[in-house]
């Protein structure tokens, strides 16, 4: 085996640990998917002779390209940021609930839209720190700034995060039944049922892009919220259950093309966050194919 071929194998190994803390970086699978490819540029380039541990090596690359991306987009986004929706990860309602409720706590969308308000530096921090055990000694010359600084960024970030998810308390299956019965009213054009199963404060964000289903929207409040489901219920007949990040929510697939993806935060029982992904060119670049039924 040569050298080069070694290090693609190393590399290999860390793949899935690399993409896992860019996508908690970015949000965004696509670019998640460019810092790990950048990370490999920089280390068949580099002279690692020296590198005792590759995976922390290799995890403060991946978070200096990310911290790049991350500035870049701050200077460049034109988007208001309260109807952003992240790339969301979708898998089959029937997979291992176990699995869907560790992913729902640790990349649940809810999370992600919140990072996204953080500061770059803020992001970074709170990501390796508390999602990853980075040390803040490894944190601080990421960031250029003192390893005490890095901590307390992690604490402002903490603090920003803290009451914008709070953990849910319902379990899997008690989110599921009031994801089919928010489907039900939805279907049923049912005003009170709607309101039966959204919590006073629940907002819904639709992330449209361009397309048909556009503008993009932030709703607050239960009757708003109640009021914009109906104004779609049209749709909703065409939806089917799917897994958001490891939480309820439903595909929109006419004729088996998708023109929504909707993901719920559920907690006490009562529908907290609505996030819709119905942006045609997002939803053409994930893997949805084999979900529509």
């Amino acid at each position: 085996m040569t050298s080069i071929d070694w290090l693609a194998a190393e590399f290999q190994a860390h793949r899935a640990h690399l993409r896992a803390v860019c996508y908690r970086m970015l949000g965004s699978l696509t670019e998640a998917d460019d810092a790990v490819q950048e990370t490999w540029l920089r280390l068949s380039s580099a002279d690692t002779g020296d590198v005792r541990n590759l995976r922390a090596w290799l995890t403060t690359v991946v978070s200096r390209v990310c911290l790049d991306m991350l500035r870049a987009r701050t200077a460049r986004r034109e988007s208001p940021l309260d109807v952003h929706v992240p790339d969301p990860v979708v898998t089959s309602a029937a997979d291992d609930p176990e699995q869907h409720a560790l992913l729902a706590d640790s990349v649940g969308l809810a999370l992600l839209v919140v990072l996204d308000t953080l500061s770059p530096a803020e992001r970074l921090a709170y990501v390796l720190h508390d999602v990853f055990a980075v040390p803040f000694d490894q944190i601080g010359p990421v960031l250029d700034r003192s390893p005490a600084a890095a901590k307390q960024l992690a604490s402002r970030a903490r603090h920003r995060l803290r009451g914008a998810t709070a953990p849910a308390r319902s379990d899997p299956a008690r989110q599921r039944q009031v994801a089919e019965a928010f489907l039900a009213a939805s279907r049923g054009d049912d005003f009170e049922g709607l309101l039966a199963v959204l919590d006073p404060a629940v907002v819904l964000r639709a992330d449209a892009g361009a397309g048909p289903l556009g503008p993009s929207r932030l709703v607050k409040g239960a009757a708003e919220v109640a009021a914009q489901a109906r104004h779609f219920a049209h749709l909703a007949r065409f939806a089917q259950p799917v897994l958001v990040n490891g939480a309820p929510g439903f595909l929109v697939a006419p004729d088996g093309h998708p023109v929504a993806l909707i993901g719920l935060a559920v907690r006490d029982g009562k529908i907290t966050e609505i996030d819709i992904l119905a942006d045609p060119e997002r939803l053409g670049r994930l893997d949805l194919a084999g979900l529509i039924r």
